[in-house]
């Protein structure tokens, strides 16, 4: 399933988003198991739209249309930099496995502050077996 793109024009990347993944399919050469990726967003962006444009794999299912829960996010820094939780997604995330005060999905969180943010994608999130496309 395609993802949902954002339905608007998006401005310039000046929104730092940084992206810790747990259990990465190697080790880094410090030995540690969470790779970290800097990156740069624009304002109106969802955090979904991000990883998956930077090649940076988080499922989701439903194609980013808050009709399932596998994008479940942790949200580690700058909740208030993105959009506030609706009551559809609420009902969603509840469904998640992991469920936390900064639960999230990355398809519904749009960028509206300058920034940072900072979120995990917990290890049980990652579909290490999914096929890419040729």
């Amino acid at each position: 399933m395609h993802m949902r793109q954002s339905d608007h024009d998006h401005g310039p990347e000046t929104v730092p988003v940084k992206i810790i993944l747990e259990n990465p399919e190697e080790l880094n050469e410090d030995g540690s198991d969470t790779a970290v990726h800097e990156l740069m967003a624009a304002k109106g962006e969802h955090l979904l739209e991000i990883a998956i444009e930077h090649g940076i794999n988080i499922e989701h299912s439903c194609g980013g249309v808050c009709a399932c829960s596998t994008c479940h996010i942790y949200i580690e820094e700058g909740m208030d930099m993105i959009s506030e939780a609706e009551e559809e997604e609420e009902d969603r995330v509840e469904e998640a496995p992991g469920l936390q005060m900064n639960s999230r999905l990355a398809c519904q969180c749009d960028i509206i502050g300058d920034g940072p943010i900072v979120f995990r994608v917990p290890s049980w999130n990652r579909n290490a077996v999914k096929e890419v496309p040729h």
